[in-house]
């Protein structure tokens, strides 16, 4: 089982879940998704990492959203993890951001677009934390090993992987699920993420596209196959988030995925 600060319910045989906003929008939005989150996941015994985006540098216009600014939104992220004691989670895009990130949250997340970015992966490792790369979605699930020795190389032996999918034609993405025992055949948990894998990118609009309906299919196979932990974004509503708002789970439905995903573990565990 996975080891972090302030990370509850350790003692169970369950999966861990990783959710929050895609962005962090402001103060009242994160403390409301991360108490409801954290009500649910206390209820039912699963490990809880908050997650939000401090800035969002991967976008397909200029004037997409990107953030409230660096500063508000990790002192949000510290706010969220203090007050409700929880480990929490946000992205980082260049090396000199890993130092700066590391200060309030206990995950660095490395996005799968730069997961081949020596440095950066360096730096996140120099930090301490634990660093969760996402795999390419470029990449063949063996490949990301070449990721994960490089922080192991750095003097940091906390790696998770996380698979979002591969790309498939322009605007697509499919989960290869032979992945996941794969890429944990190379000794590190391995997460699912269920929002991501979905997306459709670069619309003919310039705003990011998705597949919501099909969250729990996506989650469903990966607690089959045996994933550790499950990355889901979530909002009250998505519709209006300024980020992924096409992708993300309704707060109000994520309860009930949980509870369904605890039997698929179950059965399997026997």
């Amino acid at each position: 089982m996975i080891s972090l600060p302030k990370l509850k319910h350790t003692d169970t045989d369950n999966f861990f879940l990783i959710a929050g906003p895609c962005a962090i929008e402001g103060e009242d939005i994160a403390m409301e998704i991360a108490e409801r989150v954290g009500e649910i996941t206390d209820k039912l015994g699963i490990p809880y990492i908050f997650k939000g985006s401090y800035r969002k540098a991967n976008r397909s216009r200029i004037d997409s959203f990107t953030g409230i600014g660096d500063e508000r939104a990790l002192n949000i992220l510290g706010k969220v993890g203090q007050q409700f004691d929880l480990p929490t989670t946000t992205d980082i895009h260049a090396d000199a951001e890993a130092a700066m990130a590391a200060q309030y949250v206990d995950v660095l997340q490395i996005p799968a677009f730069l997961c081949r970015q020596t440095n950066l992966l360096v730096a996140a490792a120099a930090t301490g934390k634990v660093v969760n790369i996402k795999k390419g979605q470029f990449l063949s699930p063996s490949a990301m090993s070449f990721a994960r020795q490089k922080v192991l190389d750095s003097g940091n032996d906390q790696v998770w992987l996380t698979e979002r999918g591969a790309t498939f034609g322009y605007t697509d993405l499919v989960v290869d699920f032979r992945g996941i025992p794969t890429m944990q055949q190379l000794g590190s948990p391995v997460v699912m993420d269920c929002t991501h894998s979905l997306q459709q990118p670069n619309q003919s609009s310039g705003v990011t596209g998705g597949k919501p309906a099909m969250i729990e299919t996506i989650a469903r196979a990966a607690i089959a196959v045996g994933a550790d932990g499950i990355f889901m974004e979530t909002h009250p509503n998505p519709s209006v988030a300024k980020s992924d708002a096409a992708n993300m789970l309704p707060l109000d439905q994520l309860e009930g995925i949980l509870v369904k995903l605890l039997r698929i573990r179950e059965a399997i565990r026997g």
